[in-house]
């Protein structure tokens, strides 16, 4: 009974948080508003950052297959891709499963043992995480005067300095707790980072390790870079500084975990973001929309294909039950 609890409440509230996301945002602005800036966008910049957007994710495909050639397998392209597409669109509907029937399509068409196709995912993910933190490092680094004259000028500078050393003795408190305690939680905590380090090494001892690199720093050039072009599509957001974009882009990426695909969480975030450099509001929640809802319509028209035809393509391979 705790379990079905819990599985819901997993499911219904990041749908409940968009929705109500979706309600505020478009609170904020009126629809005819909207979809002004809508009409007059520049839809060259806009499918510019679709066709980006299109190349990170056949990249993803691509890097799949040097994780799974050291296991002895060798999937095909098309299923590859078509696997990462029903991902995307599967996760829009219930967060996270778009892992779960990604793995199973590679046990369903390539035979791939479905432990070992989503320890790929996992391995993937971890490398992803690892290229978020140092975007997340470069841009505290680039932008250090602007973050730090920000926060000197809405907090106390001594209470900002306490305040870190706070925080590090937290975070070393709380890791010394950690490494000593047998608890449950403790010891999932440890897994977990044990797991996240197994997984960055496991990278260095692969096979064609240097075309995983350059495919995953790939991955998210494309992601930045499909963000920054998208955003020469309003007017008024064309000349805002790049620290903005990097900030607003950092934003975004966490939204996507808030809501099924982002859904509401993502313009609202950039709205926040852009807020940091005082971008107006309308402009920036505009952008946030167009930006996710770009992004959206190609998951949806792509996923959706790669659903209907996975069965069509694979149709002399019949699949076998997991």
């Amino acid at each position: 009974m705790k379990l079905n609890i819990k599985r819901i409440l997993k499911i219904s509230l990041p749908l409940l948080l968009g929705v109500f996301l979706v309600w505020y945002s478009l609170s904020q602005i009126s629809i005819d508003e909207l979809l002004g800036y809508v009409k007059k966008a520049d839809y060259t910049w806009i499918i510019l950052g679709m066709f980006l957007g299109l190349l990170s994710h056949l990249s993803r495909a691509y890097r799949w297959q040097f994780q799974l050639e050291p296991m002895g397998y060798k999937i095909r392209i098309a299923n590859s891709v078509m696997a990462v597409f029903a991902t995307y669109l599967i996760n829009y509907t219930i967060p996270r499963a778009g892992e779960v029937a990604r793995a199973s399509i590679l046990t369903n068409y390539e035979d791939v043992p479905f432990e070992k196709g989503f320890g790929t995912i996992v391995a993937e993910r971890i490398a992803d995480m690892i290229v978020m933190i140092g975007i997340i490092s470069v841009t505290l680094f680039l932008q250090f005067d602007f973050i730090y004259g920000f926060l000197v000028e809405k907090f106390n500078p001594t209470k900002i300095i306490i305040g870190l050393f706070g925080l590090v003795f937290i975070l070393l408190f709380f890791a010394l707790f950690i490494k000593s305690s047998k608890s449950k939680i403790a010891l999932r905590i440890k897994n977990f980072v044990n797991g996240l380090i197994e997984g960055a090494l496991s990278i260095f001892k692969m096979k064609k390790k240097w075309a995983f690199i350059f495919h995953t720093l790939f991955i998210w050039g494309m992601y930045v870079l499909m963000f920054y072009v998208t955003s020469f599509s309003l007017d008024e957001i064309q000349n805002i500084p790049f620290t903005a974009i990097l900030i607003g882009f950092i934003a975004a990426s966490f939204s996507i975990a808030a809501t099924n695909g982002g859904i509401g969480s993502y313009p609202e975030a950039i709205v926040l973001a852009f807020l940091l450099f005082n971008i107006p509001e309308d402009p920036s929640r505009a952008f946030g929309w167009i930006m996710w809802a770009s992004q959206t319509l190609m998951i949806i028209i792509l996923g959706g294909l790669s659903l209907i035809y996975l069965p069509i393509y694979n149709r002399s391979k019949q699949p076998r039950k997991v």
